[in-house]
């Protein structure tokens, strides 16, 4: 091979792979220190019979971000809506946890709570202690309300579970502790097809103590 073609082929393979770089940017969401970046929304914090007000989400003692589970209320992250993504979620529940992952939603308003919690302004994926329970619409690792996941794979309460959620346009999947439960097509199912294509991500609290770590965010760019 000539020295101009080889360096030629060197220059397109660094081109395509810059161009690769440039389109997937993956953002950690959680620093395992601060919730920097995070704003709690609906309660925030929750007084105890035997003490103090305290915040309903923290940074534990093992550097994992913590809820409480007093009351009900979400926690956003930040001013920044994705469109296209895959987001990577690790938690641990306490037993008798209700708790969710809110997707492509908006701000959510105690005021408005019909239209602004994610399960009704695009999608919350919900979270129980129900291992061994048969997949539902109101199950673990659903669209909670509108579509069962295809398996329920979750561990007893305080095991470690994985999610990775991916929305491309329309198209969102959802790989469970290795399983995918969710492939769905919301524009194919009229009551989804006017669901939003970009918003926040965000966590429920809605009863009972839940763990999360390894929180990021790889935004999908064409």
């Amino acid at each position: 091979m000539k020295r101009t073609t080889l360096l030629l082929t060197v220059v397109i393979v660094a081109s395509l792979s810059a161009r690769a770089d440039e389109a997937s940017k993956k953002v950690v969401l959680f620093d395992g220190k601060t919730l920097d970046g995070w704003i709690a929304e609906g309660a925030s914090t929750h007084k105890p019979k035997d003490g103090d007000a305290k915040p309903v989400w923290s940074v534990n003692g093992e550097g994992n971000l913590f809820c409480d589970g007093s009351s009900f209320g979400f926690l956003r992250h930040g001013e920044r809506k994705y469109k296209d993504f895959h987001f990577h979620v690790e938690f641990r529940m306490a037993k008798k946890c209700n708790s969710g992952i809110g997707i492509r939603t908006v701000a959510y308003d105690p005021k408005k709570s019909g239209d602004t919690r994610p399960s009704y302004a695009c999608y919350e994926i919900q979270l129980l202690d129900d291992a061994g329970q048969s997949p539902s619409k109101k199950g673990t690792g659903s669209l909670y309300r509108y579509v069962a996941p295809a398996s329920n794979p979750i561990k007893a309460a305080g095991e470690w579970n994985v999610m990775d959620i991916r929305c491309v346009g329309p198209h969102i999947t959802i790989h469970f502790n290795g399983e995918k439960t969710i492939d769905v097509d919301q524009s194919t199912i009229a009551t989804l097809k006017d669901k939003p294509l970009e918003g926040y991500l965000c966590l429920q609290n809605h009863g009972g103590k839940i763990e999360f770590r390894n929180l990021w965010v790889e935004e999908l760019l064409p």
